[in-house]
C-alpha cells in the first residue's frame, strides 16, 4: 500500500474542501477576519461608480469613479509620551480626500485622481506630518489596464494585467509593512510604477512595484525622498486551499543618501491567513527575515505576528481573538550587526489605540473582542501588553527612547481600548473611542511616571 504524499497530508490538514464562509460567490478571494488588517480596496472604500452614487446627474457616467470624503476627529490626549513634556492637548483634525477615476472607456488607457487636505487646529504643540499636509494628490497615475491578456481562472473571472505610472496610495498584506494609514490624518504615498498581474478574484495575483516614498511636507509640495527607493513582489495563491490563503513577498528598502555607504534592507518573507473549516476558528500568521547592510554593518533582523480569533454564533456575530506580534531590537549599538527591524511604511493602529507602538523593537500580546451590535453598530475593545524586544534599543514613539545601558529594563507598559461606531445614515459614520495607557518600568524611567489617557470623537462624511 502506497502512502500518502506529503502535499497530500498537508492538505488534509488544512481542510481542502471545506468550505470557507468568507468566500465571495464567483470568487477566489478570502477576506481575513483578523483584527484592523482589512486592506483598503482599490478604489478607497468612499469610491462609488458615478452610475451608483445618489447623485442622479451622474447615472450616464459608468465608466466614471467619484467620491469624496471629509473626515473630523477631536481628540483628548493626557500625557501623552510622544510628546517632549506632559500636559494635555485636545486637537482638531480635518481631512478632506477627493477621487476621479476613469476606467474602461478609453481602454487600456485608464486614469486615477485623489486629493487629500489634512489640517489641524487648537493643538499645543507645533504641527508636523502626522496631522498637516495641505492639498496633496496622493494618487496620481496613468494606467495601461489590458482586460483579456491573459486567459480567465477557472470560475471564468479575467486575469487583467495593469502598469501604472505615477503617485499610489496603496497597501498590502496585512497593512503593518505597507499601509496608506487611514488613523493618521496624513497619507502615506509613493511615486514610480506598479504593475498588477491579475485581480483579487483570480486564483492567484502578483503585484510588482519600484517606487520612492513621498516626503509630507506641511505647506509645501510632497517630494519623493532624495535616494530613498521601495522595491516590492508580492503574491496572492487562493487556490491552493479552501482553508488558507498564502502571501509570499519580497520588500527592498534602499537609502543611498546615508553616510558610510548606504543602507540596503533585503526582506522575504510569507503570510498565511483563514479558517479551519466550519471550527468557527480563524487565523493569520505571518514572518519574515531582514538581511543586507547598514553602513558598515551587516543586518540580522526579524519579525512574527501570529492571531488566532474564534467567531462565536450568537446574535452579535462576535469574535474573540489573540495575539502575538514580535519584531527585533538592536542588541548592541557598538558591535558590527544592526538587528533592528525595519519597519517600512506600515500602519500602526493595530499594535496601539494610543498610536504609541510602531513594528519595530516590540514584543506585543493581546487580546480583543469584537460584535455587531446591530446592522449599524459595531464594538470592541481590547487589552495590549508591550515590551521591548532589545532593552538596550529605542522605543520609538516616545520623547526620550533609548537607553543603551539596557537599565531602565523592557517593560514599556499595558494598555485597555474600547471603541464605538455606528452608522448612522449611508453617507455619514460616528466613532467613539477611549484608551487607558499604564507605564511601566521603563516608560516611568525614560519619559515620565504618569500613566496616559486618549479619548476621541470621530465623524466621517461620504456625500456621494
Amino acid at each position: 500500500m502506497s502512502l500518502p504524499s506529503t502535499s497530500s497530508l498537508l492538505r488534509a490538514l488544512l481542510g481542502v474542501g471545506v468550505s470557507w464562509s468568507g468566500v465571495q460567490a464567483g470568487t477566489f478571494y478570502r477576506e481575513a477576519d483578523s483584527y484592523s488588517t482589512k486592506r483598503d480596496p482599490d478604489p478607497p472604500r468612499y469610491v462609488e461608480p458615478a452610475s451608483a452614487s445618489a447623485w442622479s446627474q451622474l447615472n450616464g457616467f459608468q465608466w466614471l469613479d467619484v467620491g469624496l470624503d471629509y473626515r473630523f476627529r477631536y481628540e483628548y490626549r493626557d500625557d501623552d509620551i510622544r510628546r517632549a513634556r506632559d500636559g494635555v492637548d485636545e486637537p482638531f483634525l480635518h481631512r478632506t480626500r477627493l477621487y476621479l477615476g476613469v476606467r474602461e472607456i478609453i481602454d487600456p488607457l485608464r486614469f486615477a485622481v485623489e486629493l487629500q487636505d489634512s489640517h489641524r487646529y487648537n493643538g499645543d504643540y507645533a504641527s508636523d506630518n502626522r496631522d498637516v499636509n495641505e492639498l496633496e494628490f496622493i494618487r496620481l497615475y496613468a494606467e495601461l489596464h489590458f482586460k483579456d491578456l491573459l486567459s480567465a481562472d477557472t470560475l471564468g473571472n479575467s486575469r487583467p494585467v495593469a502598469l501604472r505610472f505615477g503617485n499610489h496610495n496603496f497597501e498590502f498584506l496585512d497593512r503593518r509593512l505597507i499601509g496608506n494609514n487611514q488613523w493618521r490624518n496624513t497619507a502615506n504615498a509613493f511615486r514610480g510604477w506598479h504593475g498588477i498581474i491579475g485581480q483579487e478574484a483570480n486564483d492567484w495575483q502578483v503585484d510588482l512595484f519600484s517606487v520612492q516614498p513621498l516626503e509630507r511636507l506641511l505647506y509645501d509640495p510632497d517630494r519623493p525622498a532624495e535616494g530613498k527607493r521601495l522595491w516590492g513582489a508580492i503574491g496572492h495563491w487562493r487556490a491552493w486551499s479552501d482553508v488558507v490563503t498564502l502571501e509570499p513577498f519580497y520588500l527592498r528598502l534602499d537609502e543611498r543618501n546615508v553616510a558610510d555607504g548606504g543602507r540596503v534592507v533585503h526582506s522575504p518573507g510569507l503570510r498565511a491567513y483563514g479558517v479551519f473549516g466550519r471550527s468557527g476558528f480563524d487565523f493569520d500568521v505571518s514572518g519574515l527575515t531582514q538581511f543586507g547592510h547598514n553602513g558598515p554593518k551587516e543586518i540580522s533582523a526579524w519579525a512574527a505576528n501570529a492571531e488566532i480569533g474564534y467567531r462565536f454564533e450568537d446574535a452579535w456575530k462576535s469574535r474573540l481573538s489573540f495575539f502575538y506580534g514580535a519584531a527585533s531590537g538592536d542588541r548592541s549599538p557598538t558591535d558590527a550587526e544592526d538587528n533592528r527591524f525595519e519597519r517600512f511604511f506600515g500602519f500602526g493602529r493595530p499594535w496601539s489605540a494610543n498610536d504609541y507602538v510602531v513594528f519595530e523593537n516590540i514584543l506585543a500580546p493581546k487580546v480583543r473582542y469584537e460584535a455587531t451590535v446591530s446592522p449599524t453598530l459595531r464594538f470592541d475593545a481590547g487589552y495590549s501588553w508591550y515590551s521591548l524586544q532589545s532593552a538596550t534599543d529605542r522605543f520609538y514613539n516616545a520623547a526620550n527612547n533609548r537607553d543603551q545601558t539596557g537599565q531602565s529594563g523592557n517593560n514599556v507598559g499595558h494598555e485597555f481600548d474600547v471603541r464605538i461606531r455606528w452608522q448612522m445614515t449611508r453617507q455619514a459614520e460616528v466613532t467613539l473611542g477611549y484608551a487607558h495607557f499604564v507605564a511601566g518600568e521603563w516608560t516611568r524611567r525614560q519619559v515620565r511616571a504618569d500613566d496616559t489617557d486618549f479619548a476621541y470623537l470621530e465623524l466621517q462624511l461620504k456625500p456621494f
